[in-house]
């Protein structure tokens, strides 16, 4: 039997420079970055990507102060792709509704906001809230959710490092063709700007992005870049089998046309560009493309020196010869590094070529690095093109995880 083909039929999303994906695809496509200024405890100012949803808009607040950052990020995205979509949960088994979340940290936020808390209190514990626990388990964000909208299939996260957006499609993907469930909801959430462990770690690396101006801090490829902007975000998708949705006549994004996930087993944090290759190349395959079928790759490159060109290095081993029509691009340099939220967000923000014919560019490239010089990269402003029928998405993550995922146009 040949596996069932999953379709994306609903997008939601919350990113730095948008709350929807009409908003987010007019700011990639017009220059509109979404970095600012935030004050981190213990560190004073620091570059973030930060979003400005309406919280209140699909929970009370009480659920919001009961809850966590994540949770409502993944409401709100939840929420957002099923009015997308056009599908009442009434109409569906509760049961049969599964909820895939990649995620990269998830409870240092409240550990350390509870730590700071009872420090007020010499410590005593007494002060330690009751929620803590709920608040801190891995499946927060996905239990969140599944509480949210009453659902009772699978509801879990996906721990993936900065893979775990492509993650959440890719289980998903494959949860529908086994038949463990007929509709998914899944793609990647982060909460990482509210910790500010994450920004001693980077800057203990000496990875936090530095510049005057906060909308050109994120600047992958550029000779000036200096390291990673943090931010939050969220996008989840409604995958559906392809039979499902043409039986209530859904409109469909794009198919799911091939993916792979490996491991780089050789560094905590430094990425290997023949692991990364072996991915796209795994992922070409499933997908029984040869790279030049590929028309854009988006690029996981996060703006560290080493990173981006070990990155390059990779794509230039696929795409460098014979390939004209394959085009690359980066929207880390728009919103920053939105970790677990990243793959998803980021091939949401190229969803849209597939009917405009437009490759959103990579910004803030002042001076291109010669070791990141690609053919087929776009740079500071957007790129018609002839022809959007595939879109490569490259996430990769510390400890060495590296995740390819290709969508394709949807042709009945």
């Amino acid at each position: 039997m040949q596996p069932s083909r999953i379709v994306i039929t609903g997008v939601g999303l919350t990113a730095p420079n948008g709350n929807s994906l009409a908003e987010f695809r007019r700011h990639l496509l017009t220059g509109v970055a979404g970095i600012e200024r935030i004050d981190v405890r213990y560190m004073g100012s620091q570059l973030a990507g930060v979003c400005h949803y309406d919280a209140l808009r699909y929970q009370t607040r009480k659920e919001l102060r009961v809850g966590t950052r994540a949770g409502s990020i993944s409401i709100y995205c939840a929420r957002e792709a099923l009015a997308d979509t056009g599908v009442s949960l009434e109409t569906l088994p509760k049961d049969r509704v599964g909820i895939y979340i990649g995620c990269t940290e998830h409870g240092n936020v409240e550990t350390e906001n509870e730590v700071y808390n009872i420090s007020k209190f010499n410590y005593d514990t007494k002060f330690w809230s009751h929620y803590h626990n709920p608040r801190t388990v891995a499946n927060n964000a996905a239990g969140e959710t599944s509480l949210n909208l009453g659902t009772t299939g699978p509801a879990y996260t996906i721990g993936a490092a900065c893979a775990a957006g492509n993650m959440g499609l890719i289980h998903a993907s494959q949860m529908l063709r086994l038949g463990e469930v007929d509709f998914a909801l899944c793609g990647g959430v982060s909460e990482s700007i509210h910790t500010f462990g994450i920004f001693a770690g980077f800057k203990s690396q000496n990875a936090l992005a530095m510049h005057a101006e906060p909308a050109r801090a994120s600047r992958p490829f550029d000779r000036a870049r200096n390291g990673i902007v943090i931010s939050e975000g969220g996008c989840l998708y409604t995958l559906e089998r392809l039979e499902d949705a043409r039986a209530r006549g859904a409109r469909i994004y794009a198919e799911i046309a091939g993916y792979h996930v490996n491991s780089d087993a050789s560094d905590y944090v430094l990425p290997n560009p023949q692991r990364q290759a072996e991915c796209v190349r795994a992922a070409l395959a499933r997908a029984g493309l040869a790279p030049a079928g590929i028309h854009i790759v988006n690029t996981h490159a996060t703006a560290t020196p080493l990173g981006d060109i070990q990155e390059c290095e990779a794509i230039r081993a696929v795409f460098g010869e014979g390939c004209p029509d394959t085009h690359i691009n980066n929207t880390k340099s728009f919103i920053g590094h939105t970790m677990g939220a990243a793959g998803a967000l980021e091939l949401a923000g190229n969803l849209p070529s597939f009917d405009d014919l437009t490759v959103h560019p990579t910004i803030n490239v002042d001076d291109l690095d010669p070791q990141c010089a690609l053919p087929g990269l776009v740079l500071n402003q957007p790129r018609p093109v002839a022809r959007v029928d595939t879109i490569l998405n490259n996430s990769f993550g510390m400890l060495g995880i590296n995740s390819t995922l290709i969508v394709r146009r949807f042709v009945p």
